[in-house]
């Protein structure tokens, strides 16, 4: 039952934190980085771009044991939804000062929601399933890491827009979620060797 609530929360205040990063126009994540590029690369629509690389990411986990779940629905679906309802009442945010506090508390939001999300082990969206797919297997700190920097490089070479809240979400995100799950119920599993 508790991950079964806490599921659906963790993707909504997940999506709350990519709506206090947006509004701090300071830097996406790297994989949002990476959609951004491939839709500026291809001339597709961004929506369009997510979909197919979430379909891809998500069968390449699945071939690597990474079964979906209502996990990978819920992200999919309630993310986009909060940022699409938030992002119309939320103010905008002018004075520097202001923006990086926004960052920060996004920073902070986003983490706590992806970490609440995953705890619950009832399947990873397309950037979690693919960091936790890795082959060898890696801490997902260590893969989650990768990814993020991995879609800030491609996303820039593609013509996305790079900021330093960019790296920073790149560099940390991955560290930072890794030690929030278990404080939100995931059972952490053996370390690979």
């Amino acid at each position: 039952m508790r991950r079964a609530i806490q599921l659906p929360i963790g993707c909504i205040v997940l999506g709350l934190g990519v709506c206090l990063l947006l509004q701090a126009e300071l830097g996406s994540d790297g994989y949002s980085t990476l959609m951004s590029g491939l839709s500026k690369a291809t001339g597709l629509d961004f929506a369009i771009v997510s979909w197919v690389a979430a379909a891809i990411l998500v069968g390449l986990a699945w071939l690597r044991g990474q079964k979906p779940g209502p996990g990978t629905i819920s992200q999919l679906v309630l993310v986009g939804l909060t940022v699409s309802l938030v992002m119309r009442v939320m103010p905008s945010v002018g004075h520097l000062g202001a923006r990086i506090a926004c960052f920060v508390a996004g920073y902070v939001v986003l983490c706590i929601g992806v970490a609440a999300y995953l705890a619950t082990d009832l399947g990873a969206g397309p950037a979690e399933a693919a960091a936790l797919a890795f082959d060898p297997p890696l801490r997902f700190g260590v893969s989650y890491t990768i990814f993020q920097l991995c879609g800030v490089v491609v996303g820039w070479w593609c013509g996305a827009a790079v900021g330093v809240g960019t790296i920073i979400l790149a560099a940390g995100i991955g560290w930072s979620i890794d030690r929030l799950m278990p404080l939100l119920g995931h059972q952490p599993r053996p370390e690979p060797n």
